[in-house]
């Protein structure tokens, strides 16, 4: 749900301090924040924000199309690598797929076809 209008965006008072001193000295090192639930304000677009994700800082380089949303959404906290089931039918398919002669395509080493019961 979004933030009141009349309240306007939250950021977090030492972020914005930080994000003034970066725009005053144009320097490009990158900020470092915890703060993933402060708001993209256009003051931060061309900035590089290393923003935390609970085991290391990523670094996020803020664009134009960034404004509005959260930090904490361009720095993802889980690391999807897969279901189980879905390797565990790999390897039974790579195992199983050919035949023992080399040959795959359901062609006995004589050449006549196979029939599967």
């Amino acid at each position: 749900m979004p933030r009141s209008l009349r309240k306007g965006p939250f950021i977090d008072a030492h972020l914005l301090k930080k994000v003034e001193q970066a725009m005053a000295s144009r320097v490009k090192k990158p900020i470092k924040t915890w703060s993933r639930r402060s708001m993209i304000l256009p003051d931060m677009v061309g900035l590089t924000i290393a923003i935390h994700n609970g085991r290391q800082h990523v670094p996020v380089l803020i664009s134009e199309n960034m404004v509005g949303h959260k930090l904490g959404e361009f720095a993802p906290t889980r690391m999807f690598r897969g279901h189980s089931g879905d390797r565990t039918a790999k390897k039974g398919a790579a195992a199983g797929g050919k035949s023992a002669g080399g040959k795959s395509g359901g062609k006995s080493a004589g050449g006549k076809d196979v029939k599967k019961k």
